[in-house]
């Protein structure tokens, strides 16, 4: 039996987006569910007991022979749906290179450019709390220097582990491509901004809706 694959996202999310371009970029057909994370509805008890107990998507799910699995954190899911193909390279070095890439993007990266984007654009100003209110400034530093050393790595090379795209650039580019969103200014990055075009220069890829 083939597997089939389902994801549990929110699609406003880049790490739900993330998934979707991984299995596009391989040519994996993917399904979806689809939840608003600002109404809760990955908190339910029913998305708890049988999705995910930790409450967050997005979620992979995989249908095959040893039944339904489900696995959460994207970079995982990511990893999992490009078993086998290009993006993964076989080098030792050069996979824990893109790793290093991929561990920088859920450290460093998305706490701030896409914290900054899903407050700034999804939750509004307006309707932050005090304490995050007080954090973009912060947090806007330290996702302008994420970008600027992605533009110092792309000065150097076409793609971030060399001249052919590996999941660290497919994970790194959702939530980079949309920065604007969260006032960050791509302009000032010429790199980032041709290795923007690049990606989305690649056979299969999709957009983020």
């Amino acid at each position: 039996m083939a597997e089939t694959y389902h994801l549990h996202e929110d699609p406003r999310s880049g790490n739900c987006y993330k998934i979707k371009l991984t299995a596009a970029l391989v040519g994996h057909e993917i399904t979806a569910t689809q939840y608003d994370i600002l109404q809760g509805e990955t908190r339910t008890p029913n998305f708890l007991k049988t999705i995910n107990a930790n409450g967050r998507i997005p979620v992979l799910q995989i249908d095959g022979d040893q039944g339904t699995r489900f696995l959460p954190e994207s970079n995982a899911a990511c990893w999992y749906l490009a078993s086998g193909s290009p993006l993964i390279p076989q080098d030792r070095f050069a996979q824990a290179d893109m790793l290093r890439w991929m561990f920088f993007e859920q450290y460093n990266h998305e706490p701030n450019v896409a914290t900054l984007r899903f407050w700034l654009a999804i939750v509004g100003k307006a309707n932050l709390s005090p304490g995050q209110s007080a954090q973009l400034e912060a947090k806007r530093a330290a996702g302008e220097a994420a970008i600027a050393l992605l533009d110092q790595q792309l000065s150097e090379s076409a793609f971030l582990c060399g001249n052919q795209a590996t999941l660290a650039d497919i994970v790194l580019f959702p939530y980079t491509h949309v920065a604007d969103q969260g006032g960050i200014d791509l302009e000032s990055y010429s790199n980032v901004c041709a290795w923007i075009d690049r990606i989305k220069g690649l056979p299969g890829f999709t957009p983020m809706v």
